[in-house]
């Protein structure tokens, strides 16, 4: 296990976990400090089913991405919250299909930037942003935005295990609107979050999130689904994402830390919380 944390250095916090790192460490990651290992095993301890829910959720964007590039011929992606890299990213699976796909990036941790912006040096038809994506504005009119994405021909948004992220609902469904908003014709847009079977567990998850500082709000199906109302689902719709369009040949995610072994699986008995989210299509 990684005692010292990330190996390219920026000016970032390791005093507080962050998403990204949290999410990296769930996936067998490298990039991940103590407090980052802490406050996950401190949520699995609340929710054993996370972990799987979390693995789920990355095995869920190569499925999203490949459906986009092969079986739709979506070219142009635009990656919000992206996270840390780690193996399948949006541009390799994305390029697997299209080769010359267009994918930009989208974050405000410094550590992402850093490492994204090392990963992509080489790769001409992408690129990494550092923006909020709480003010898409910002996001849709940034020069590498706009050098990379042509608006006028279809683009795929990707909000992935991100919605959680942004507390406020207002917040939330500005942000997602407004992109969804810029998107042209047979565009489409995928989305996920962490929900609750119903409110209470919700907001249990939202507690149990924010008690190891994290800024968060786990929702309901139905509040989710408020934030694409104007989209048409894609089969099978918003569901579990581990039930959208399952395929047990793609390829496998690398191994957990050893302090993680033993929660996988967990979610067989314990089905409290879950990635919930599906890709939509703007008409």
């Amino acid at each position: 296990m990684p005692t010292d944390g990330p190996s390219i250095h920026a000016n970032f916090s390791v005093d507080v976990p962050t998403p990204a790192r949290m999410y990296n460490y769930a996936l067998g990651g490298k990039d991940h400090y103590a407090v980052d290992r802490a406050a996950v095993l401190a949520l699995n301890e609340r929710f054993p089913e996370a972990l799987d829910a979390t693995r789920a959720n990355r095995l869920f964007l190569y499925r999203v991405v490949r459906f986009l590039a092969r079986d739709v011929g979506i070219t142009q992606f635009l990656d919000l919250g992206s996270g840390l890299p780690t193996h399948h990213n949006v541009h390799q699976v994305a390029q697997r299909f299209q080769p010359t796909a267009h994918v930009v990036y989208v974050d405000n941790d410094p550590i992402v930037l850093t490492h994204g912006r090392a990963l992509l040096a080489d790769n001409e038809h992408t690129t990494v942003i550092g923006r909020d994506m709480t003010d898409p504005g910002e996001v849709l009119d940034d020069l590498d935005t706009r050098r990379l994405i042509d608006f006028t021909q279809p683009v795929a948004a990707l909000f992935l295990s991100v919605p959680h992220s942004i507390p406020d609902d207002a917040t939330a469904h500005h942000t997602i609107t407004t992109v969804a908003n810029a998107l042209p014709s047979d565009s489409y847009l995928a989305l996920s979050q962490f929900i609750g079977i119903d409110q209470r567990t919700a907001d249990e998850f939202t507690a149990t999130m924010r008690s190891v500082g994290m800024r968060w709000k786990s929702r309901t199906p139905d509040q989710v689904a408020d934030f694409v109302r104007d989209l048409e689902p894609v089969d099978p719709g918003l569901v579990n994402v581990v039930d959208w369009r399952p395929d047990t040949t793609q390829p496998p995610l690398e191994p957990v830390d050893p302090e993680l072994r033993h929660l996988l699986g967990a979610s067989a008995d314990w089905r409290r919380a879950k990635e919930f989210g599906g890709v939509l299509r703007k008409p």
